[in-house]
């Protein structure tokens, strides 16, 4: 009967650790704020940081050299609100897209494979 058993077992699936943080960024309207940022973040260990607060009018897509992507949208007509995400260079390959669903909610695709 144990070697039935063992014959039934799904595939053990690799498992991926990432580290997700979150920041107020009370605005990224100016490129000196988004320079600022891109420095604080060199001083942590992340993979993807949800942005909120950035107050942008217009939208930001953008991969420096270092890898990263940072992707910003835009803020309310009162110019409150604004989401974006900053991707580590690790975690790049894997977006496949970012939607702004309104001014304080984004979404992101993530294009993920496992290997079996």
């Amino acid at each position: 009967m144990a070697g039935l058993e063992e014959s039934h077992r799904l595939p053990k699936r690799k498992r991926t650790r990432m580290t997700i943080c979150t920041y107020n960024a009370r605005t990224l309207a100016s490129e000196a704020a988004i320079e600022d940022l891109m420095m604080q973040a060199k001083t942590i260990k992340y993979d993807v940081i949800g942005l909120t607060e950035t107050r942008r009018r217009h939208p930001l897509n953008a991969v420096y050299k270092t890898g990263e992507e940072l992707f910003l949208g835009t803020c309310d007509s009162r110019g409150v609100g604004g989401v974006g995400v900053l991707v580590n260079t690790s975690m790049a390959k894997n977006i496949d897209s970012f939607e702004q669903l309104g001014s304080d909610v984004c979404g992101r695709e993530d294009v993920v494979q496992h290997q079996l």
